[in-house]
């Protein structure tokens, strides 16, 4: 299968980082995911819940990031693919995490996964 479902630039306000300061603000956090999903099924039924929800998705996402309040964009990426995959059963998915301005020379820095098969 290589149908996917697409949540490009999620925007998440989090508590992320290894320094002292980042642990008393929240930070901009931007998401982009492509999550393997069977898009035959919705497609034929014209069923929303034959869909994969991606607004419940992104709202899971979203609080996941809120919750943990990870030092590692590593273990927040790590984290939200696991939720993925037990929550949602996505079996492939690929991630991208970025934290913008934490660099000042750079636009962004972040890491990208990818876990499951497809």
């Amino acid at each position: 299968m290589t149908d996917s479902v697409l949540i490009e630039g999620l925007a998440v306000e989090a508590i992320i980082g290894v320094y002292d300061w980042e642990r008393e603000v929240s930070q901009r956090l931007l998401v982009d995911l492509e999550l393997a999903w069977d898009n035959r099924v919705p497609a034929a039924s014209d069923d929303v819940s034959d869909a994969l929800d991606y607004a419940l998705v992104s709202e899971r996402v979203s609080a996941y990031l809120v919750q943990a309040r990870p030092q590692l964009l590593e273990t927040a990426a790590e984290g939200i693919a696991s939720l993925l995959q037990e929550e949602f059963g996505v079996r492939w998915l690929r991630l991208a995490l970025r934290k913008p301005g934490a660099v000042p020379a750079a636009a962004a820095v972040g890491v990208k996964i990818e876990r499951g098969s497809r």
